[in-house]
Parts: C-alpha cells; structure tokens; sequence
C-alpha cells in the first residue's frame, strides 16, 4: 500500500510528460489527461479505505535516510483531503473538455492542469515542511499558467497580482521553513513536535506566525485575501472552479496540520479574531458585487473564516467539524462555479444585469444553482447546515458567544447574497437577447457540462445524506490530527 502514496504524484507528472509529447494531438492530450485523472482517484480512493482501516500510510522517496527523503504521509485527513480534491479535479477536468473554450484548447493546457494535480496530491501528502513548500510550489507555477492562458488584458492584470502576492507568500514560508530547520535540525513533521516544545515560547511563537502568515495568504484569511476576489474572476469558469473549490482548501489544510502538530498550545484568541472578521469581510464584499463570479469568489473568503473558527476552538470535537466542513465546502463551492460557467456559456455574461429568466428555460439548472446555493448558506438539511452546526456548537460549549453571533450573522447574509443572484440570474423573465430560437433550455446545449455539474451536485447532496458515517469519519481523522504521539508513533516506526 505504501507504494501508492508516491504514485499519486508520480501518474499525473509522468502524464503531464506525455501530454507534452503529444501536444500537436489535442485528443491524445485529452486522453493522456483523462486517464491520469482517472488513475489518481482512483489510487485517492484506495489510500483512504486502507489508511481508515489499517491506520497511517508513509513512503520514503528517493532511497534516503526517513530524514532527509521526501517523506509522504497519509493519515485519514490527509487521505480524504488527496480523494475529494482528486475527485473534483477529475470532474473539472471532463467539464472543461465539455466546455471546448478557448483555454482548454490550449496545447499547454492539459500539462498545466496534470502539474497542478501533481502539486495538489504532494501538498496533501508531504510529511516534511520542505516538500509541503515544494509542492506548493509545483501548483502554484501550473496555476499562473491557467489563470493566464487566454491572455485577455483583465487575466494579465489579474494574474500578475496573484504572481507576485504568492512569491511572496513563497518568500516568507521558505523563510518560516529555513529558521525552523537551523532551529531543529530537521522539518520531519514527525520530528518536529517534541523539538519545537523545547524551544524558548518567544521563538516557537516567531515560527508560529511566519507559518500562518505563508499558509494565511495561501487560504486567503483577513487581512490577506485582496489578491482573491480580483485574480478568480478573471480566470476561464472551470479553473475557477478548481481554484474556488480546493486551492485555498489546501492552504488550511496546511494551518490545520500546522496548528494541532506542531503548535498545538498556542493561544488562539489571535486566531479567532481573524477567522471572525475573515468570515465578515468575506460576506460584506459578496454583497456588495453585482457579478455571479466576484459574489462566489469573496464567499470564498467568508466560508474559510469558519473553518479557521474551528481550528482556533481546538480540539477533536472543532477539529472534526472543521474537517467535515472543508469535505462540504470543496463540492458546494466547485459546483456554484460550475453552473456559473453554464451561465456564462449560454448567455455570454455572468453581470447579474445582463441575465435573467434562466429558470424559465432551465429548471434543472435553477436547481442546481439553488441546492449549493442554500448548503453554502447552511441551511437545513444540507451539509453546510451540519459542518457550520458543529463549528457553532463547540463555540457554545466554550462560551465564545462572539464568535458565535458573528458566525449566525454571516450565514444569514450569505442566504442574502445567495438569493440576489438566484433572483438576478434566474427568476423573472428572460431577456430578448437571451433568447434564440430553438433555444428553450441550458441543460441539453452542454450535456458533459451538465452531466459533471449535476454528479457534483448530487455529491454534495451525498454528503448531507450519508452524514452520519463521514462524520464519524471525521471524528476520527480530527483525533489523529490532534494526537501528536499517535502521528509521531505512525510514521516513526
């Protein structure tokens, strides 16, 4: 089973390889990337029933001794992280061949997105600080090249911001990582617990913040998130949908992993407080758009407040619901993007302004903006309800009442924000220039594009239905994140 981990990274570098090689044949690269796709989830899928089952999975790259090799480890979070984030990859990747823009015709294209498949199993699986920085770094490098492939004036702009905000976020967790090894001696994520608590508070709180500040940027926390709203949009609708979905997921992940292994008695009142006005500056930005991509994008930024509220509460029972909201979170946020690039397709705008009376040509595609829609919004009986009830809860049981009313405040706007676009975009009557002839409904003009947008949203509806065994499973995947001697005794052996 060991051998799987690396083959996660390893199939999609190999296939980005070969899709290189191909790139005079857009339907071999297709092919090329469909598979690898394929493959990884499929491995994805295996690692996590094994690693549930049998306990944590490592791999030792290279040859090297376990301290200095690229070490690769998959407990329950970091399996379940590798199988959704792999899944929705793969479903992207179908929508966006669907789609046939202009990006995705691109010859470079589908290597980019392989890289980016690669960068986003390594960061999930890296088991040292160094390698999570290098596979930060492998994505981050194919994401410039698909936010900017098409080469409009507006991505240019934005890509450029997203550039340089992220060099340097680059800079300060290669700073972060370089002070913790002449600190330690090593950057062994197994290691490094029982060494950073030997150092003096003062220095192990330096380190703390460099980390956060590197993985803050990357998650797009308050203050840190200006580059997000603006770079997003700016992107073709199905890497949105990737960006949305997973790659700010992946920045908490890295706080998650960070916070309860290796600074796990750091006071989080600091934390707290960026989470709550995360979650407020996200929402207060989404309302004040007029454009289904920049509401989606700055929501982005309100639901990550709730998943760093859970980590700053601590604690298995906060831990859990933090790890059963980013499972949520992941498909509702790809799938909202998704039926925004079917918008965008039909009617050549996603300016509320510019589109309405979509649900009287397409009731289906009404629903499935609107089952996301109210599950990002938390409302019952969909899985945002239960992932933001169980962050509420552990709040109450702390007594953090603040934290709480900003919490219930927020989810209540973002129903707001959710039904301005539902009565923008999709109620009324449509406009003249909507409507073609021969044209009465969406769904049947995209049938890949729809078949993948309906299979992520049945998934997110799977979640609230099969909720009671995931998150159980969550339950334990939070007490291996928050067992430092279990995780230490796993991977040490």
């Amino acid at each position: 089973m060991n051998d799987l981990l690396p083959l996660a990274i390893v199939i999609p570098l190999a296939g980005a390889a070969v899709s290189l090689l191909a790139i005079r044949s857009r339907a071999t690269q297709r092919v090329v990337a469909i598979l690898c796709a394929v493959a990884t989830t499929a491995i994805a899928v295996t690692i996590v029933v094994h690693v549930d089952r049998n306990g944590t999975a490592t791999a030792a790259m290279g040859g090297w001794p376990g301290s200095i090799a690229i070490n690769l480890v998959a407990d329950r979070f970091s399996a379940l992280m590798l199988t959704v984030g792999s899944t929705m990859l793969l479903a992207v990747l179908l929508y966006a061949i669907g789609q046939r823009a202009d990006d995705e015709r691109s010859r470079w294209y589908h290597p980019a997105y392989l890289v980016l498949t690669a960068g986003v199993s390594g960061a999930f699986l890296a088991g040292d600080l160094f390698n999570l920085f290098v596979f930060f770094e492998v994505l981050l490098m194919a994401s410039y090249v698909l936010l900017t492939l098409e080469g409009t004036d507006g991505q240019i702009r934005s890509g450029t911001t997203y550039v340089v905000l992220n060099v340097v976020e680059s800079m300060v967790l290669v700073t972060g990582v370089a002070l913790i090894f002449a600190a330690t001696g090593t950057l062994n994520m197994a290691e490094l617990p029982e060494r950073l608590a030997a150092l003096p508070d003062g220095i192990r709180l330096g380190l703390n913040l460099l980390l956060l500040i590197a993985f803050g940027l990357k998650a797009a926390v308050f203050p840190l998130f200006s580059w997000l709203p603006d770079s997003y949009p700016a992107a073709p609708s199905p890497v949105s949908a990737v960006f949305a979905g997973l790659l700010t997921k992946i920045g908490v992940y890295a706080i998650v992993r960070t916070q309860t292994l290796l600074f796990p008695e750091t006071n989080r009142t600091l934390l707290l407080v960026v989470a709550g006005l995360t979650m407020a500056i996200g929402v207060f930005g989404a309302i004040a758009q007029s454009d289904m991509k920049r509401i989606l994008s700055f929501h982005i930024i309100s639901q990550i407040g709730y998943m760093v509220m859970g980590v700053a509460l601590g604690g298995v029972a906060a831990i859990s619901a933090t790890i059963f909201y980013m499972l949520h979170h992941i498909p509702v946020k790809t799938s909202l993007f998704l039926v925004e690039g079917i918008v965008e397709r039909d009617t050549g705008s996603s300016t509320l302004d510019k589109v309405s009376g979509l649900a009287r040509r397409s009731g289906w595609l009404a629903a499935l903006f609107l089952i996301p829609a109210l599950s990002l919004a938390g409302l019952p009986p969909f899985s945002g309800f239960l992932g933001k009830l169980g962050v509420v809860s552990v709040a109450l049981d702390q007594r953090s009442w603040w934290i709480v009313a900003v919490a219930l405040a927020v989810s209540l706007m973002t129903l707001v924000s959710m039904l301005k676009i539902f009565n923008g975009a999709f109620w009324g009557d449509p406009m003249p220039s909507q409507v073609t002839a021969g044209r009465t409904g969406v769904l049947r003009h995209h049938p890949l594009m729809s078949g993948v947008t309906v299979a992520v949203v049945t998934g997110t509806l799977a979640i609230a239905l099969f909720a009671g065994p995931l998150y159980r499973f969550c339950e334990r995947a939070a007490f291996d994140v928050t067992n430092t001697a279990s995780y230490t005794a796993a991977v040490i052996r």
